[in-house]
C-alpha cells in the first residue's frame, strides 16, 4: 500500500492506495483560514500543515483498520500548493508565516529582479519570468520589508516540504516544486547559480534536489510517534500539486493535456523537451517524471470565483443549488460575463492587479445568470491556454478534466462547449494525493516506471464531445476584450 498526502490550500488530505491503485482509505483536515492583512496578500502558518498532516495521516491509517484492512504503508509520497515561501531558522525553527502562492503582494521585488537580471535573460536562465507567485520574489520582499528576519534564514522550503521535514527531519525537494521558485535551472535540472547570486541567495538555503519518485528520505522516529506510519518507511520526492495531478491523471505523453479547477485553475501539457515561452505567458516546469517536461496555465480565481459567488451572494444555496441554478439559463448566460481575477491573473495577462468583474448585467438578468456566466468565466480564462498552445505549436489530442470542474455535469459541457474539443472524465479522479502515491509506489520499485504506475492505475470512464461550440466561440470573442477594457479603468 502507498500513502499520498496532499497539503492543499484549505486543508491536507491522504490518502491510501493498493497495487491496482484502488482506494482503500481517505481522510482530509481542514487549514485554518487564510490570513490576509491587506488586499493581495495571503499567509498560512507552516505547523497548522503539520498539524493537519498529521491528523489526517492518522485519521487515513484509522479508516482502513476500521475497514478490516490492515494498513502497511510501504511507500509515502507528498504534493501540495506551490510556490509558498518556508523560512526556517538554523535551529529549523519557522521564522514567519509562510507567503503562500497567491500572495500578490511583490510586484516591487519582481520589477527589481527583471532589471537586474533582465526579461529575456530570466526566462533563458530559470524559463519563466518573476511573478509575484514565484518562492523567490516572497524572499525578496522579506529582505526588503523584514530584514531581521532575512538574516536568520537558514533553509527555504515549499509547503509539502515542510511536512516532509516535519515527518523525517530530512530537507528535500523535487524538481517539479522547484520549477515554481524562480531558482531552478530548469532545462539542466539544476539550482540556477546565476539566479541565485543575483539575488543574493545563498545556494545552502536551497534543500537537495530530487525526481519525484525517488526516495529522499524516511519516516523518523518523532514523525511515527506523531503520526502512526513505521520507523523509516520510504518518502519519495513527489511533487507540487499540478506535477503530481497530472501524474495521478496520466498526463506524460506529448499530446496529452489536463485541465483542473480547484482553487485556482491549470491547463498542463506534457512536453519531450522544454518548450519556453519568449513572453512568459505560460509556465515551464520539469514534470514530476524524470527526464520530461511540461507547459501550463494558471487562473489563479478558478474555483474561488464560484466560492466567492457563493458566500457573497447565495450563502444559504449549496453548490448543487446553484450548478441546477445555472442550467436553466443557455450558453453564452445571454451574454453576461464574469472575468475571474479575483487575486490578479497569471495567464495570459502576468498582471497582479487585474480586477474581477461581471459586465452585461441588463434588467433581464437573474442569479441564474451569475452562476452560469462564473462557470462560463472561469472555462474562458482556461481557454486563454490553449489559445497560446495553439501560437506555440504545442498540439494535443486528449483532455482530462480534473478538480472541482470535473466533478458537475454542467462544468464538464462547458468545457468541452469553450475548450471546442472532447474531454474525458476519469474512472477516479482522486488528485494530487493520489499522483503523490504512485510516485512513492514507482520509488520502491512496485513499477518500473511512472509511466507503467499511470497505465496499471487509471483508467478512462467517459468522453464528453462539445455542443454548442460555435456559440461559445462567438462568447469567447468578447471575453477576450474584457481585461483590455478592465485594465484602463
Amino acid at each position: 500500500m502507498f500513502l499520498g498526502i496532499d497539503v492543499g490550500t484549505g486543508g491536507t488530505r491522504a490518502i491510501l492506495i493498493d497495487r491496482s491503485g484502488k482506494v482503500l482509505a481517505s481522510d482530509a483536515i481542514d487549514h485554518a483560514p487564510i490570513h490576509s492583512a491587506q488586499i493581495g496578500w495571503a499567509e498560512q502558518d507552516p505547523d497548522d500543515w503539520w498539524r493537519a498532516a498529521r491528523l489526517a495521516i492518522q485519521g487515513c491509517l484509522a479508516a482502513a483498520a476500521a475497514s478490516g484492512t490492515t494498513p502497511i504503508v510501504e511507500a509515502v509520497g507528498l504534493t501540495g500548493q506551490m510556490h509558498g515561501c518556508v523560512m526556517l531558522d538554523a535551529d529549523f525553527q519557522v521564522l514567519r508565516p509562510a507567503l503562500i502562492w497567491c500572495d500578490q503582494r511583490t510586484q516591487p521585488q519582481c520589477d527589481w529582479l527583471t532589471d537586474k537580471i533582465g526579461y529575456e535573460k530570466l526566462i533563458e536562465l530559470v524559463a519563466n519570468p518573476a511573478l509575484p507567485n514565484f518562492t523567490l520574489t516572497k524572499l525578496l520582499w522579506v529582505r526588503d520589508h523584514q530584514p531581521e528576519i532575512f538574516t536568520k534564514i537558514a533553509h527555504v522550503l515549499c509547503p509539502k516540504d515542510y511536512v516532509r521535514y516535519k515527518l523525517t527531519n530530512t530537507l528535500a525537494m523535487d524538481m517539479q516544486e522547484a520549477s515554481g521558485t524562480l531558482l531552478l535551472d530548469v532545462v539542466h535540472r539544476r539550482w540556477s547559480h546565476e539566479v541565485a547570486e543575483a539575488a543574493g541567495i545563498p545556494l545552502s538555503w536551497l534543500p537537495p534536489l530530487y525526481e519525484g519518485p525517488e526516495i529522499c528520505a524516511r519516516i523518523s522516529v518523532e514523525g511515527s510517534a506523531a503520526t502512526g506510519l513505521p520507523t523509516g518507511t520510504p518518502v519519495a520526492a513527489g511533487a507540487g500539486d499540478q506535477g503530481a495531478g497530472a501524474v495521478g491523471m496520466g498526463i506524460l505523453a506529448p499530446g496529452s493535456v489536463s485541465a483542473t479547477i480547484g482553487t485556482s485553475g491549470v491547463v498542463f501539457a506534457a512536453t519531450a523537451t522544454p518548450t519556453l515561452d519568449p513572453k512568459g505567458r505560460l509556465h515551464t516546469f520539469c514534470h514530476a517524471a524524470p527526464g520530461i517536461w511540461h507547459v501550463m496555465g494558471v487562473t489563479n480565481g478558478a474555483g474561488l470565483s464560484l466560492r466567492y459567488l457563493k458566500d457573497t451572494l447565495f450563502p444559504t444555496l449549496t453548490y448543487e443549488d446553484l450548478t441546477a441554478l445555472a442550467a436553466t439559463v443557455p450558453p453564452a448566460s445571454d451574454a453576461l460575463l464574469w472575468a475571474p481575477y479575483l487575486f490578479g491573473e497569471r495567464t495570459p495577462h502576468l498582471d497582479p492587479n487585474a480586477r474581477a468583474a461581471f459586465v452585461g448585467i441588463t434588467a433581464s438578468t437573474t442569479p441564474a445568470h451569475f452562476v452560469r456566466a462564473v462557470l462560463e468565466g472561469v472555462a474562458f480564462s482556461l481557454a486563454d491556454t490553449f489559445t497560446l498552445f495553439h501560437e506555440l505549436g504545442i498540439t494535443y489530442n486528449r483532455i482530462r478534466l480534473g478538480g472541482g470542474g470535473a466533478r458537475g455535469l454542467l462544468w464538464r459541457q462547458i468545457q468541452a462547449d469553450i475548450y471546442n474539443h472532447p474531454v474525458e472524465l476519469l474512472e477516479a479522479e482522486e488528485g494530487g494525493a493520489f499522483g503523490a502515491a504512485l510516485l512513492a509506489g514507482t520509488g520502491i520499485g512496485a513499477w518500473p516506471t511512472v509511466e507503467a504506475a499511470c497505465e496499471a492505475t487509471i483508467r478512462p470512464a467517459q468522453t464528453i464531445p462539445p455542443v454548442s461550440a460555435e456559440i461559445m466561440a462567438e462568447a469567447y470573442k468578447h471575453y477576450r476584450n474584457l481585461y483590455p477594457a478592465l485594465k484602463r479603468i
